[in-house]
């Protein structure tokens, strides 16, 4: 028995070391790469004053724009399309504190919601294959950067 969970464990831990890093929230643009592989999606990059772009379109037309400091920090996510990417990746350390507020009751039914702690702000919101939403951390804006011009 304690062999068999041994073996199990590490097969787990193989996997997860295998698995690709995701340019989500607080990570970095060297897994850009593995989200356009993930979403089997096409990437396109603009540059803006203090911040990059990547935007990736899936093949089921959903779009994800990562918002990168010029340190290479993702500072902020977008989404929209007909279904809700894998918040888990898009989030990445910061999911846990998305779904412990987002467990909590707010207003706005299952259509809508809206996040805002010091550390993380999630606003999402959309019907039946039409949503959109967008995720940032308050503390690795760029400096000068306004949220405004999270799209």
């Amino acid at each position: 028995m304690k062999l068999a969970r041994t073996v199990v464990c590490s097969f787990v831990v193989a996997l997860t070391a295998a698995a690709p890093a995701l340019a989500a929230l607080g990570g970095d643009a060297t897994s850009v790469e593995a989200d356009l592989a993930r979403m089997k999606g096409a990437l396109r990059i603009s540059a803006s004053a203090g911040f990059t772009v990547h935007e990736i379109t899936s093949s089921n037309g959903t779009v994800v724009r990562e918002y990168l400091s010029p340190d290479g920090k993702v500072f902020a996510v977008t989404w929209r399309g007909p279904g809700i990417p894998d918040l888990r990746q898009m989030l990445g350390d910061y999911y846990g504190q998305y779904a412990q507020a987002a467990s909590a009751p707010h207003l706005g039914g299952h259509r809508h919601l809206a996040i805002e702690q010091p550390g993380l702000v999630v606003q999402s919101s959309g019907r039946l294959r039409s949503f959109f939403g967008r995720a940032w951390a308050p503390d690795l804006l760029p400096q000068n950067f306004s949220v405004s011009a999270i799209n």
